[in-house]
Order: structure tokens, then sequence, then C-alpha cells
């Protein structure tokens, strides 16, 4: 039998795929304009070729904001994914305690970015923030505006406290959706906590985990607006990262140029890396099936 194909689902798409080309594509195409062009104002462009992007690659301003990008990922993921998988794992199954225990770890997911700067920015000041003058009380010399290490450990400290929620919920929803035969023939054959771990709750998350990883790496490489509020990239540039140097070069220092050609550098970087780590990991889910 000929096998008829209904297009009438096209009709549903066209606007969205419209819509994703007017507010990705045309943007995208006009930044790869810019990236290959100079401006001197009065809409005034000159050839250009790929000198930006040579510049941007032979800057050690680049490698050195992309260094700290990759190392804040890194610690980053290496800090929120095992949290939140301890945190999934002892939160309850049921009862009341189910939906009183989601909506607390919703509750950071739902503060806007730069709210989530401003409330540490106020709370690691040494002199009102609760954060700083206890520190400060207790001996320990902290101050993010002068120290670096403080920086740093104040905007991991403000995106652990952010964003693992989600790892959590993404875990959570993995843990739930495992049905209870699995754990009746481990409690059968008198498996240990960590065996139930490893053979049964470790692999049914590893695809919520995959999820976890590729968006807790996207976000984290790309964090911009609780770091900029927080510190403004300092103190120095210990806290510039490529999102926040891009804008300075872009709004402060108005080279159109260099920043589009830096952005195009920015989004491949993200893409392959992205590419990396769900190869990586599907290859490694395929194996242990």
């Amino acid at each position: 039998m000929e096998k008829t194909w209904n297009n009438k689902a096209w009709f549903m798409v066209i606007p969205v795929l419209l819509l994703v080309a007017f507010s990705a594509v045309i943007p995208l195409m006009t930044v790869v304009n810019y990236s290959v062009q100079d401006t001197f104002g009065n809409n005034q462009f000159f050839w250009a070729g790929t000198d930006w992007f040579a510049d941007i690659l032979s800057s050690d301003r680049f490698w050195d904001a992309l260094f700290r990008n990759l190392a804040f990922s890194m610690i980053i993921l290496a800090i929120e994914i095992p949290l939140g998988i301890f945190i999934a794992l002892n939160m309850p199954k049921k009862g009341l305690g189910v939906p009183v225990c989601l909506i607390l770890m919703a509750l950071p997911l739902l503060i806007p970015w730069n709210v989530v700067g401003t409330i540490w920015q106020v709370f690691g000041r040494v002199d009102i923030g609760l954060l700083g003058y206890t520190l400060n009380g207790m001996g320990i010399d902290y101050n993010y505006t002068r120290d670096p290490i403080d920086a740093w450990a104040t905007v991991i400290v403000m995106d652990v406290w952010h964003w693992t929620s989600l790892v959590v919920l993404l875990c959570y929803a993995g843990l739930v959706s495992i049905p209870d035969a699995y754990y009746q023939a481990a409690k059968i054959d008198g498996a240990s906590r960590w065996s139930v771990f490893r053979f049964i709750q470790l692999p049914k998350m590893k695809r919520v985990l995959l999820i976890a990883v590729l968006l807790r790496f996207m976000d984290s490489f790309m964090i911009y607006t609780e770091p900029f509020v927080v510190t403004g990239g300092g103190p120095g540039n210990s806290t510039t990262f490529l999102s926040i140097d891009l804008v300075k070069m872009a709004v402060g220092q108005f080279d159109l140029g260099p920043a589009a050609a830096m952005s195009i550098i920015y989004f491949l970087i993200i893409l392959l890396m992205s590419w990396v780590f769900y190869t990586v990991m599907t290859v490694s889910d395929a194996k242990s099936q």
C-alpha cells in the first residue's frame, strides 16, 4: 500500500520558522556583516575581511577571558551536578513533603537574573550585607570588591544557589519515573544503597543528567547578568568573562567589528563544546545499554 503524506502540518510550522528567521537568522547575518567590515560612524562601512577574527584570536585579552569562562563552567558543573543528584536522592517521594520541596526548589529559578545579582551584591557587602558583615565579624578578611578570590567565591556560590535547583528538579523527575519493581528486586537481592544508586538510579537518570549538563554548561558559559551586577567584571579583570568583555567591547568601546567577530567565535565555541558534551554522553549512554 502506498503511504500517503499529510502536509497540512507545515501550515502550523511555517509561522514558527518565519519567526525564528526574523528573530535569529537576520540578526546573525547582521553580526556576520559587521564582523567583516569596519565603520567610523555615519553608516559608512569599509571591507576588513578576516582581520578582526585574526586580531581577536591573537589577543591575550580574549584567551584570558576564555580561560576564565572555561574554569567557571567546569567548577559549576563539578559542584552543581553532584549536589543536585544528592538533594534529589534525599527528597521525599510521597506525602506532603513532595510539593513543599518542589516549590522550594523552584523558587530560586523564578527570580530574574538581575535581581539575583542585586541580592548577592547587597548580601556580600562588608558594611550592610549579612554575609560580608558576618564573615568580617568572624575575623575573615572578605571583600569581593577588592579580592579576586572572594569575587570568584561569591559568583560561584551565587550561581550554585540560583541554578542547582534546575539540576535537582531534572534529577528528581528521573528518579520518580523509575518503577518500584526495580527497588523491590534490589531489596530481595540485598543490594546496598550504593548498589541501588550505581546500577538502578544513575543509569535511569543518564538522559536527564545529559540535559542538565548541557543546560548548565551553556548557561554558565554564557553567564553575564549576575557577575556583571555583582562585580562588574572586577576586581581588575578577575571576573571578566567573555560575555562581559564582549559587551565592554561593543557598547563601552563601540568597536563593532571586533565585537561582532568575537561574538561569532564565542557562538562557535559554545556550539562546539555543547556538541562534544552531547556526543560523549550519548555514546556513553549507548554503550551502557
